[in-house]
């Protein structure tokens, strides 16, 4: 049983407050006037270079819900995992293998801001990862620091591969980028030329790609709040995460560094419907609301994708359910606060390496 002291609660809601910035509804606007930006257009995906690639992941996630509905938990069906956007491409009608991997990926996975404060707080298990691996996939986490801007975790996340490079031996990598942990890898491709030979595509989930308007009212400092989470594990670091999520920055980045040809890129989009946001993202899902109410509660639907990538699907689930299973170990903070974090994760990992194995196939 999840039991909560009053000290500890207000403790542990000040640390959650952290993590969604600290923002409170605010008259005044979301993104500053500002002429330091590049250019920038709104655009049709299919305008953008984005393939759109979301009826054959759509088959395959749904074959691997219902084949693992009852092995896994938080099983949705596949039309209350899956936001329909648009029109969709027609389903391909081919046969989806559930079998042993053929190419043995290895998804590494960066986090996001303040994972290595609440990574013990969570009581985090590696359930997703020893789902896939009966299959033959390898699923890993690479050590970032949770409060350090994307050029120091860049370097780590180069560290973390050449560290990893005996056990990973030839076997083909796909970095899977959560929130900041996505510009974290596109800053680390590019900084790191030598990391192109084993990384065969790049994942965002819901990912900071063009930053989130969030960032521009919280301070740095305010996160350090996160340093005291229970089992806590981690520093200050440089000091920079909230600056690298800024969007002008993020953009300048992205208009100034031309991501590398020879990778796969692919987006996985937050796009829940607004009754699937936690209570305690609520205020920020209305704060973005001012600019678009199609976000998660911390990013907007279009800040997501990285440019030139395969679209293969918008998830109906917040920020945090999509990746952070924060009602799994706190199930009174997930009934009442973290209200929306029921999410299938695994059954989600494994239809994306499978969408993964047969899409590099082909290239």
């Amino acid at each position: 049983m999840d039991m909560v002291n009053p000290r500890s609660a207000r403790t542990i809601l000040t640390i959650l407050a952290a993590m969604i910035g600290l923002s409170a509804c605010s008259s005044k606007p979301l993104v500053p006037y500002s002429t330091d930006t590049p250019p920038l257009a709104l655009l049709p995906a299919a305008l953008a270079g984005i393939e759109d690639k979301r009826s054959r992941f759509r088959e395959i996630y749904c074959t691997v819900l219902e084949a693992r509905k009852h092995d896994l938990p938080d099983y949705r069906s596949c039309d209350e995992a899956l936001t329909r956007v648009g029109e969709e491409p027609e389903d391909t009608g081919q046969p989806i293998d559930l079998g042993h991997s053929k190419m043995g990926l290895v998804a590494a996975e960066i986090p996001g801001v303040g994972w290595d404060c609440i990574e013990g707080w969570l009581n985090y298990d590696e359930l997703a990862y020893e789902h896939v691996g009966q299959f033959g996939f390898e699923g890993m986490r690479l050590k970032v620091e949770g409060l350090s801007g994307t050029e120091t975790n860049a370097r780590m996340i180069r560290d973390g591969l050449q560290t990893q490079a005996a056990e990973i031996g030839d076997r083909p990598v796909v970095l899977i980028g959560y929130s900041k942990g996505t510009p974290d890898i596109l800053e680390a491709i590019v900084m790191y030329p030598e990391l192109r030979e084993r990384i065969v595509a790049v994942v965002s989930v819901a990912g900071a790609v063009g930053g989130s308007p969030v960032a521009y009212d919280v301070e740095q400092k305010q996160l350090h709040i996160m340093k005291y989470a229970p089992k806590a594990d981690c520093t200050s670091g440089d000091g920079g995460a909230i600056e690298s999520l800024r969007p002008v920055v993020r953009q300048k980045w992205l208009a100034q560094n031309p991501l590398p040809a020879d990778i796969a890129y692919y987006s996985l989009v937050t796009y829940p419907e607004p009754e699937r946001i936690s209570l305690l993202l609520g205020g920020t899902y209305k704060d973005l609301s001012q600019i678009d109410s199609r976000n998660d509660g911390q990013l907007l639907f279009y800040d997501q994708l990285i440019p030139g990538s395969s679209l293969l699907g918008f998830i109906n689930a917040d920020h945090w359910a999509v990746v952070v299973p924060i009602a799994r170990s706190h199930p009174f903070v997930g009934s009442t606060f973290v209200d929306k974090n029921d999410y299938p994760r695994e059954a989600l990992l494994e239809a994306l390496l499978r969408f993964l194995e047969e899409d590099l196939a082909e290239k």
